[in-house]
């Protein structure tokens, strides 16, 4: 992994296939490179680091209408330019870039490649090199193509350049994103749809185990057995202005400003012309058919479940589960018998939920995903889709994902418990103004987190998270933007689980942000402060106005306290960028990390 664009058409290639890289950057990555390929043959410029690094490489004075392009997230070998894509065979006749992981390319090489030798350390090169093994069989290169897939075992979504054809770019994927995209004497290939935006929005999805044969005037989509398969483009539906960062230093800022708009756009979104809010009767009829609901995400999809559970139990009166996806896929639980399965993914690709998703649908039950992207993996192969509204979101740490989700999951408990006969004691689409109004009153407060993350992160090596109730579900999102983007090492705790042990972490000065926003447990969480500052601890309590007291360092507006998690993340979002930005961090694009995690 981790983003792939490719070009065919009469202009020249290099420029596109390197805006396009750079619309790609926010998925993360250690590498980049390009191929492209004219008259004269293939050329192929790649560079370990940035894009920046990439450009300067590139021979201006190369002129060709067709190429490929990958940025590369190590998986198989250190990040270097010789694990760099594109990857090409021995004899240079083929050029290849790949995202995903080739689980059997060890197998491959031993009883294939036994007589050629390898260059990288990557599985990508033992795709190339077969196909140019299976070419010097006899085979041509649409053959030579689907021989190999046939034999491959794991996610891929390829883009192959033959040497002896710079008129056709050969296209597959299988578990990994990838689209291909339609133009006036010209296509392109495309890992995202914004990747290409620059020049076209329709695009046809892709899906696994197809081939692609891609020309400037035309594109032939055929199954593995060579059944051609006729389908529709659609029209992406993004605005370049909505992944551009305008005046902002960072997109992270821009996400985290772009939350009020966000709560308003959800509720204009799922409000009928009678001002309620309303889902299908295909979902509904599915959450009252449930017996219970299983939650299945990752990263801060899952904190987000973790919230959800509350709406959906106390709202509407259904047993809920929330796990992680990559543990859930190898060790499932007893289920019950009427389950419903939620799939929550920012970009409805994560690989470890769509695994789980594979097998959910194989045992013939219900799947509904949540996501922002519409036509994504994990939204077209469930039964059904609610979708964030959100818009793009280009920096790696989530957060307009994670209030939109919760917004979301808030408005699927509310309708559902109306459509079960139960009382719900608020009007949601009035708290969720409430709520827009309150984010951006904190949206307006950057000095005082600002102020915050100098005095208490500035030169911290830890920093711990403490709440009660939903407070600490806040607290995990919390503790993973702060050690995602800063580098702090920083977790989450469950107030009431310091005296079993985690207590004795806590030395002179260690921070501990405490949320205290439910009156339930306010009285609880603050003698776990006490606690924790009799051992010499820095506290920075984060209240809700009603709740508040003279030792508290903040206080947001006061919220349903239900819908509290939407507002009291956003200090701690803040918090984090600035603390980022104060130890030189890249805010945007941090180390080891990939916006959409595509392999397993």
């Amino acid at each position: 992994m981790c983003g792939i664009v490719g070009f065919i058409g009469n202009q020249d290639s290099k420029e596109i296939l390197l805006k396009g890289l750079e619309k790609l950057e926010y998925r993360g990555y250690d590498s980049a490179g390009i191929a492209v390929i004219n008259e004269n043959g293939v050329k192929v410029f790649k560079e370990k680091g940035r894009i920046a690094d990439l450009r300067s490489i590139v021979d201006e004075n190369t002129l060709a209408s067709t190429g490929i392009g990958h940025t590369r997230w190590a998986t198989h070998g250190v990040p270097s330019t010789v694990n760099a894509h594109p990857h090409q065979s021995t004899t240079a006749r083929y050029t290849l870039v790949h995202n995903g992981v080739i689980e059997n390319y060890d197998l491959l090489k031993r009883e294939y490649l036994q007589n050629v030798t390898l260059i990288s350390d990557t599985d990508t090169e033992v795709i190339v090199q077969m196909i140019e093994l299976f070419a010097k069989d006899g085979l041509n290169t649409e053959e030579a193509f689907r021989k190999t897939l046939t034999l491959l075992k794991g996610s891929y979504a390829l883009a192959l350049l033959d040497n002896q054809d710079n008129e056709t770019i050969y296209v597959a994927k299988n578990k990994s994103p990838l689209l291909v995209g339609l133009g006036d004497d010209f296509n392109v290939v495309a890992s995202d749809a914004m990747a290409m935006l620059q020049v076209t929005n329709q695009y046809v999805e892709l899906m696994d185990k197809e081939i692609v044969i891609v020309k400037k005037n035309e594109v032939t989509i055929q199954t593995l057995n060579g059944e051609i398969i006729n389908r529709a483009p659609y029209t992406a539906e993004l605005d370049a202005s909505d992944i551009e960062k305008g005046t902002y230093p960072h997109y992270m800022l821009k996400e985290i400003d772009e939350q009020p708009a966000v709560m308003r756009k959800i509720v204009q979104k799922y409000q009928s012309e009678q001002g309620q809010l309303t889902i299908s009767e295909d979902i509904l009829q599915a959450m009252n058919d449930a017996d219970r609901i299983y939650i299945i995400a990752a990263g801060t999809s899952y904190h987000a479940g973790l919230v959800g559970k509350q709406f959906i139990e106390k709202m509407a009166k259904i047993p809920v589960e929330v796990h992680i996806s990559s543990e859930f896929g190898y060790n499932m639980p007893l289920l019950s018998e009427k389950p419903l399965f939620i799939f929550i993914s920012q970009s409805g690709e994560t690989a470890d939920s769509r695994a789980v998703l594979v097998e959910v649908k194989e045992k013939g039950y219900k799947a509904l995903t949540i996501t922002n992207v519409p036509g994504s993996t994990l939204s077209r192969e469930a039964d059904y889709t609610l979708l964030l509204h959100a818009g793009p979101e280009i920096a790696v740490a989530s957060t307009k994902a994670y209030t939109a989700q919760l917004a979301v999951l808030a408005i699927l408990a509310e309708v559902t418990a109306k459509s079960r006969g139960l009382e719900v004691q608020f009007d949601l689409v009035q708290e969720l103004g409430i709520v827009a109004n309150a984010m951006d009153v904190l949206c307006g407060a950057k000095e005082d987190f600002e102020n915050i993350a100098r005095e208490f992160l500035a030169t911290t090596r830890n920093c711990f998270f403490i709440g009660r109730g939903i407070d600490f579900y806040v607290g995990l999102e919390g503790a993973l933007k702060l050690k995602e983007i800063s580098y702090i090492q920083a977790e989450g705790f469950a107030g009431g689980e310091l005296k079993h042990g985690t207590i004795a972490l806590i030395e002179n000065g260690t921070p501990i942000i405490a949320l205290a926003t439910q009156e339930s447990v306010n009285l609880s969480i603050r003698g776990n402060v006490k606690e924790v500052v009799a051992r010499g601890a820095n506290p920075c309590i984060i209240s809700m106005k009603g709740l508040e007291t003279d030792e508290d360092r903040f206080t947001i507006p006061e919220v349903h306290e239900l819908l509290t998690p939407l507002i009291s993340v956003v200090p701690l979002q803040l918090i984090s960028y600035y603390a980022a930005l104060h130890r030189d961090c890249d805010v945007d694009k941090p180390r080891n990390l990939a916006k959409s995690v595509t392999v397993e």
